[in-house]
């Protein structure tokens, strides 16, 4: 039946893909104005529908620039209240910035973190109020065509392929695989640890990259647990090393946390997997359901287990039990590069805002296609 479901949303697909694909024509001719500003603006996103990693990258990027250059990031905020432009501060909450911007504030306090719905004012703000600023990263800007940035980064899934998807609802694809060619860069992110050569070159192949594309590939590694509440923990870090009997119960509001369950399996007995949707907004029956299934865990030794992501909206909640509060911990994840090719990622980022730096005026101009 799934099947036969699945089969008759196709003609859908069909129509909804020739609806994005007149919007990129009319981009592409430039009948509708795309905003080219004279100034390093790095976008990292994607075209499909569900997590491909694109935080952890954008932080990733975030933190290699930010060691030699005035960095600031821009977002629209998804799932936030609020509509316009803002900047993330401490005293900021996640319905005013959204979760994955307070995320990326929390780790790169000294980096400008702002989010805008409309980013060609976004952008303009920054460079307005902030002119020391350096280069601006576009955190999933791919398809928000008003704005052509300067350098492009594509992410697509290892395990849902762009090239081996279909158009909304049929498959992922928010718009037609094609539109590929507009990325400089393309990561194939979450792959194994051991994917072959051979499996990277056909990957390569398929793919059909034009010759001015860089392909990478990626892959998590996932750190250490970390306090979700910092104040009950006296800065002594707890060890983890020896839980092979731990039973801990798994909190995860993302798109795609099968591989974190996988990650823990390796090294926790006992594990009751929470999910909710991503970005999902937790509320008082949420924290009564975390309290219930902590209880019910048979380990002696037992903790809460989030992600990054969500732990930004956990950590709002003061009316936790103490209990709860002190055995709540978040996983953090690195980007690694496959296949030793860090390097070379790294410096085509850096020498593309070396050589493009401007001075920081607001000009811009429509790019001719």
């Amino acid at each position: 039946m799934i099947h036969i479901k699945n089969i008759l949303l196709y003609p859908v697909s069909f129509i909804y893909g020739l609806i994005t694909g007149f919007r990129n024509f009319l981009y592409d001719a430039g009948i509708i104005p795309s905003v080219e500003f004279s100034f390093p603006i790095i976008c990292v996103g994607n075209i499909t529908v569900g997590g491909t990693g694109k935080t952890p990258h954008t932080e990733y990027v975030t933190g290699l620039l930010r060691e030699n250059f005035k960095v600031a990031t821009l977002s629209r905020g998804y799932k936030r209240e609020t509509r316009d432009f803002r900047i993330a501060s401490s005293a900021a909450r996640v319905i005013d910035i959204g979760d994955e911007p307070m995320q990326i504030f929390r780790n790169f306090p000294d980096v400008l973190v702002t989010v805008d719905r409309n980013r060609v004012h976004g952008v303009k703000r920054i460079l307005q109020e902030y002119p020391e600023t350096d280069v601006i990263i576009l955190d999933d800007g791919f398809q928000h065509r008003r704005i052509t940035p300067g350098f492009s980064i594509l992410l697509s899934d290892y395990d849902r392929l762009i090239f081996r998807d279909h158009m909304l609802p049929y498959g992922n694809l928010r718009e037609s695989k094609g539109n590929m060619r507009r990325a400089d860069l393309i990561l194939i992110t979450k792959c194994p640890e051991n994917i072959s050569p051979i499996q990277r070159r056909l990957i390569v192949k398929e793919i059909n990259k034009s010759p001015y594309q860089n392909l990478y590939f990626t892959t998590f590694r996932y750190k250490p647990p970390v306090p979700v509440f910092e104040d009950c923990h006296d800065g002594t870090q707890t060890d983890f090393s020896e839980c092979a009997g731990c039973g801990i119960v798994l909190i995860t509001g993302i798109a795609n946390p099968q591989p974190l369950k996988d990650y823990l399996q390796k090294s926790y007995s006992e594990i009751i997997h929470l999910t909710f949707p991503d970005h999902h907004s937790f509320n008082e029956k949420d924290l009564l359901g975390f309290s219930s299934a902590y209880n019910n865990l048979q380990s002696a030794k037992r903790y809460l287990f989030t992600t990054e992501k969500d732990a930004v909206r956990l950590r709002e909640f003061t009316n936790i039990a103490q209990s709860i509060r002190s055995a709540f911990f978040y996983i953090p994840i690195g980007i690694h590069f496959l296949n030793e090719d860090k390097d070379e990622f790294d410096n085509l980022i850096i020498n593309y805002v070396r050589k493009n730096h401007r001075n920081n005026k607001v000009s811009e101009s429509k790019r001719d296609y």
